[in-house]
This record gives structure tokens, sequence and C-alpha cells, in this order.
């Protein structure tokens, strides 16, 4: 007798869904290129964190560092009624149950594995931006479903059970405002689709000002509607994988119950740290103005130097073309020792323009700056 499987893994009956390589994997030679510039490279090709932690995270994630119990899955009390604050303070979201709070292991991991969690699967649709982070793809072949791309005014098609909104935009910054918020919920709800929203970027409005799904100016029924936030960006929590989702509490109670067999629990001394990060609104401001100061720099730098910037009116990235393939753009920026990521890995309509993050230090956008400088003298 046999087993299912051999040397080269399991039969092909019982392969895994194929999954796209990893984006930023196909960058390597372009790191190296950039790396090998006199003044080092300047990585914008990634929205990570280069700011320090806040004292007072750091503080209470060290408070509760000696647990040796297991964590609670859906939180402390108090990290959920810190979210419901925090929404209401910041973003003028009210009306949301704290029992409706559900910690995430940061908001990737829920992206990732929602449509398997909702039960989405083979002969469904989940709908994504036309340019999009491209974890929504990857959590939709995870579970089998079909992808279809839309555009800002396409409505979800018939056989729709997911739709994923992302305002303000990774990567365009572009920002629904709740006119077209209202309308796609209203879509979603005609055809019985859940509406995701990737809200990670809320809190980083430029020139217009982001509305979340859950805001009463959209709709006061989160009936069939969930709303998904992360730490990352505003309290440059990335390495604590901090996230929540809220919204509906049917389908909160659902993905708890589900998340509690599949052990999907945010350790307790982050747990402290989110309700800490949660409480505090003035780290979140600080943090805002640093990133505002880095745009002011990096922007005018790039369009001196024959970009056009388009969009980019939230969020943390520009949206930027020289009339030419991506990759080409790439490769022109590595020479001078600037990394960032082609549009197409985001969907094929970004085939002429770059994402350019400002995620690096004061003095590295300085120096990308200088650098756009001497290529537009």
């Amino acid at each position: 007798m046999t087993s299912g499987t051999g040397p080269a893994g399991p039969s092909a009956g019982h392969r895994g869904p194929s999954l796209p390589d990893f984006p930023w994997d196909s960058l390597a030679g372009q790191k190296a290129r950039a790396q090998a510039h006199p003044d080092g490279i300047v990585n914008l090709s990634v929205g990570t964190p280069v700011d320090p932690v806040p004292a007072r995270l750091r503080e209470a994630l060290a408070s509760v560092a000696d647990r040796p119990g297991y964590p609670a899955t859906h939180g402390t009390p108090e990290l959920r009624a810190a979210a419901v604050g925090s929404l209401e303070r910041r973003f003028g979201i009210r009306g949301v149950d704290p029992e409706a709070v559900l910690p995430t292991i940061g908001s990737k991991e829920l992206v990732a594995w929602l449509p398997m969690l909702l039960g989405v699967g083979e002969g469904d649709v989940v709908a994504i931006p036309e340019l999009a982070y491209p974890t929504y793809e990857v959590g939709a072949k995870l579970a089998g479903a079909t992808v279809v791309r839309l555009g800002p005014d396409d409505p979800p098609p018939p056989g729709t059970a997911l739709l994923w909104l992302n305002s303000p935009s990774n990567p365009t910054g572009r920002v629904l405002d709740a006119d077209r918020l209202r309308a796609s919920v209203r879509a979603a709800r005609e055809l019985g689709a859940v509406v995701a929203s990737d809200e990670c970027y809320l809190s980083l409005g430029w020139d217009a000002e982001p509305v979340s799904v859950l805001h009463p100016s959209v709709t006061e029924d989160f009936t069939g509607l969930l709303a998904v936030h992360s730490l990352s960006k505003s309290s440059n929590l990335a390495g604590y994988r901090a996230g929540f989702v809220t919204g509906d509490p049917a389908l909160v109670k659902r993905l708890l119950e589900l998340r509690k067999h599949a052990g999907m629990i945010v350790p307790r001394p982050v747990q402290e740290a989110v309700t800490a990060a949660l409480d505090d609104d003035e780290h979140v401001r600080v943090q805002r103005e640093l990133y505002a100061a880095r745009r002011a720099v990096l922007r005018p730098a790039l369009e001196a130097a024959g970009f056009t910037v388009e969009h980019s009116e939230a969020g943390l990235y520009l949206w930027a073309t020289r009339g030419e393939p991506a990759l080409e753009t790439v490769d022109w920026l590595a020479e001078r020792g600037i990394l960032v990521a082609p549009g197409t890995f985001y969907g094929p309509s970004g085939q002429r323009h770059v994402r350019i993050a400002l995620t690096e230090s004061d003095e590295r956008i300085d120096a990308a700056a200088k650098r756009l400088g001497s290529a537009a003298a």
C-alpha cells in the first residue's frame, strides 16, 4: 500500500491553490543596483514604518510580559472599549458594539483568510479594486473563488459574495467619498454580498478627508459590513502585528468562533499595546505630521524630475508616472539609488505607474529628493 504523498509531496489532486510569486522578490536586481549607490539605498518600495514605537506602547507591551496563560481570542474588554472610543474620536464612527470588535494578527492575515472564514469558495466572486493590494486576490484564490477587478464606478457583478473596498487606496491614494461608498454598499446588499472595507490608511488624509464605511454619512446599519483596521501605519506597530475588525455583530461573532478553533489569537502583550495605542491620539498626530513633512519634500522633487503624481490625496504612497512602462521607471530610479514598486504589482492597469512610499527617515527622504534634483538639473 502506498500513501497519497511521496518525495514530490501531495498528489496532484490535492495540491493547494496556484498563487502568484511574492511580488517584491522580483525586485532583487533593482534592489542590488540601488544598494550600490555611493550614498546607499533609499528604499521606498514597501510601506514599513521606520520611526520608533512610542514609549507608552512599549511600556504597555512589557507590563504584561509575565502572563503565562492563553490570551482571549476576542481580546480584553479594555481593548474592545478602546477601539470603540478611538473610532468615534478619530473618525466619527458611532454605534459600534464593543462585542463586535475582534483583534487580528495585523490586517494582512485577515485580508488573506477572510474569504475562507466567510465561507466564500468555488463558484463565488470576490470583487476587488482595479488597482489593489495583492493579498485581496491571494485571499480569494486561497478560498477557490473567482476574482473580478472593478473600477471606481463599476458595480459588483452577479455572484459576488465579497466586495473589497480600500479607501484611501493602496497603491493610488484615491479616496472614495461617502456617495461612492453608499453606492457600493447598496449594490453589494442587492447581491447579498459582504462588504469588507480596508481602512488602514484612514488617518492619513492630505488633500481629501477619508470616510469609513461605518460612518453615519454612509450608513447607520452595519449589516453585512466589516471595517478592517491596522495599527502598523498610525502607531508604528507593524512589528507587533496589530489590527482589528469591526462592523456587523453577527459577522464578527462568526469570525470569532472560527478564529477560536483555528488559534488565530493576538498575543496578550500585543493586546495591551494595542489598547494603549487606541487610547492615545497624540502619537497618531505626531506620526501623521512626520509623514506629511516627508510628503512635502518628496512630491515636488518627483514633479521637478518629470514625474506626474496622480491621485495620492491620502495614504502613505505617491502614485507616479513618467509615461513609460513601470519597470523602466523602476530601473531609472534604481540607477539613482532609489527603490520603488512597479504599478503592475497591483493590477494590469498599473503598467505605467510606480508606487513610492513615504516610509523612510527624514534623512533618506532628503537624500532621495537631492538625487531627483540632480536628475532634473
